[in-house]
């Protein structure tokens, strides 16, 4: 993917459930951000693709069950897999997730390193 994304990412692994037609699937995120996510998968859906899926977060009594959007598949030398733009219909689910990501950059990359990502991409996308 292109390196002007809008929000940082950090390399957190959790599990991912979601149907595709009438066949259940459960993969794991090689990534996420608060933009969207990496599913590591060798069954991809096409590019355009919207669909709910359920995502497991530590620490939590039940799964997101969230809005995606492929917006773009790897296979070959890459490691498989399909890169998911979250889309939001409520503000205030949006809001509750990505402070849930801040947290799990924060456990994963620490403090500093998590906010020096969030923040330098931030300032990218303003100019700043």
């Amino acid at each position: 993917m292109p390196e002007n994304r809008q929000h940082g990412r950090a390399p957190i692994e959790l599990k991912v459930d979601y149907r595709k037609l009438n066949s259940f699937f459960a993969d794991y995120t090689k990534n996420i951000s608060k933009g969207g996510t990496y599913i590591k998968t060798r069954k991809s859906l096409p590019i355009g693709t919207r669909f709910i899926f359920r995502l497991a977060v530590p620490d939590r009594a039940s799964p997101f069950e969230l809005n995606g959007e492929v917006v773009r598949f790897a296979a070959g030398d890459e490691e498989p897999g399909m890169g998911i733009r979250f889309v939001w219909g409520d503000e205030l689910e949006r809001i509750e997730f990505e402070r849930t990501v801040e947290q799990l950059m924060e456990r994963s990359l620490g403090a500093e390193l998590a906010g020096n990502l969030l923040r330098h991409v931030h300032e990218r996308h303003d100019g700043t």
